[in-house]
């Protein structure tokens, strides 16, 4: 085949990939949520309170371990689960209870999690539970609200201030 036929059929394939490309990429429009639809998307990392308190050891029980195990205070590693529920108008869209990570229930948990929910002025609670010892929720978070059409609201538990922030 002689060359400027392979360049005019080289140009005319190119031409037809980039129309197609062009097509797809403006063509079937794609919303991530519905008409009149917004998104909560709460994401959080945290470790939960111990199960137990740490236990002072008597002096004749430490006498009883060998000298490498004599420690004077016996700290348990499990934590307690997470109990994380999100409410919009007193109703429950998202409710989860969490056990820790890890092979002595030690570590702390991650979690992203999206709700759709219908756009709107709304009452928005979190609550969360972190402390097995404690009844009820530790963390509590209300606030009145106006989701847009298609708004993105974020919440998330920061440990620093021991609360949640939106955003």
């Amino acid at each position: 085949m002689n060359k400027p036929l392979r360049y005019l059929l080289q140009i005319f394939n190119y031409s037809v990939f980039m129309a197609l490309i062009w097509y797809f990429s403006l063509s079937p429009t794609y919303h991530q949520l519905e008409e009149n639809q917004a998104m909560i998307t709460l994401t959080m990392s945290h470790v939960g309170k111990h199960v137990r308190e740490c236990k002072k050891i008597s002096q004749q029980e430490l006498m009883k371990l060998p000298p490498n195990m004599r420690k004077p205070m016996d700290c348990p590693r499990e934590r307690s689960p997470i109990i994380i529920e999100l409410l919009l108008d007193d109703v429950v869209i998202f409710s989860k209870t969490l056990p820790p990570l890890g092979l002595y229930k030690d570590q702390g948990i991650d979690i992203y999690q999206n709700v759709r929910v219908p756009a709107g002025k709304h009452h928005f609670t979190i609550r969360m539970n972190d402390d097995v010892k404690v009844e009820g929720s530790v963390y509590k978070h209300q606030q009145d609200l106006v989701l847009l059409p298609e708004q993105h609201l974020f919440v998330e538990f920061k440990s620093d201030i021991c609360g949640f922030d939106l955003y």
